[in-house]
């Protein structure tokens, strides 16, 4: 074929959001409900096309969420997640996503807007077992949003974002375990904790907890990259309950 009758293929662009908080000691994914088609009643991720050809991709996001979640935009972070490209990965032609994603604490609920009939707070587990399906490959981008989040907690201070100014290790080690999906062993927990130098730092005066026992308070520290990381390979056993 003459180079000069090649045309460029028909192609889509769109953006997602998993954007992903602690609620209740448990991982949660923000969702809408669609309210057309395709997919119209379905549980999804938020997004949508670009709006014009001029849009930038993050400004497209920031968009999509502030119009069908309704949530304030200006202070999330939203770091660039993946590109989803599969063929027949949407009805309505050949489209490719960008995904976004955040990960972060005491968001408020989400006040569904645009062509979204519902928008909600869902627990990641549902997600990710099936039980609870979504709309085009959004449970891929979940999944992947969920193991970049645990990887975060492995080599970053992120976990303490989750915690109030000062906090137990275990209030820290439920966090950890909310995320990460596992059942960790408290002794092997502490030592990880207090081997990460500048991880947590102590915050004076100790706090009875339940068992009337005091409890040392810490702080955030001053890294922010921990090391040696707080690897989850230890702990692998403890998924199926082998740790208690």
């Amino acid at each position: 074929m003459d180079v000069d009758e090649w045309q460029p293929p028909e192609v889509l662009l769109a953006v997602d959001l998993v954007i992903l908080t602690l609620r209740y000691d448990r991982l949660h994914v923000l969702l809408i409900e669609r309210g057309i088609a395709p997919y119209r009643g379905a549980m999804a991720l938020p997004g949508g096309f670009l709006s014009h050809l001029q849009e930038d991709l993050l400004t497209a996001a920031r968009r999509e969420l502030s119009e069908e979640a309704g949530l304030a935009v200006d202070s999330l972070h939203l770091e660039q997640l993946g590109v989803y490209g599969a063929p027949g990965r949407d009805p309505r032609g050949r489209v490719v996503s960008v995904a976004y994603l955040a990960v972060l604490p005491r968001l408020p609920d989400p006040v569904a807007g645009t062509d979204a009939a519902g928008a909600s707070w869902q627990a990641t587990d549902g997600v990710l077992s099936g039980a609870l399906p979504l709309a085009f490959d959004h449970r891929q981008m979940v999944t992947d949003g969920v193991e970049r989040a645990r990887a975060k907690l492995e080599h970053s201070n992120l976990g303490t974002a989750f915690c109030g100014p000062t906090f137990t290790l275990s209030e820290l080690q439920q966090v950890y375990e909310a995320v990460w999906g596992v059942r960790l062993d408290p002794r092997n927990f502490y030592r990880k904790v207090q081997s990460a130098d500048g991880f947590v730092v102590p915050a004076g005066p100790s706090r009875r907890n339940e068992t009337g026992r005091p409890a040392r308070l810490f702080r955030t520290g001053p890294r922010e990259v921990l090391y040696p990381p707080m690897v989850r390979s230890a702990e692998a056993a403890v998924r199926k309950g082998a740790i208690r």
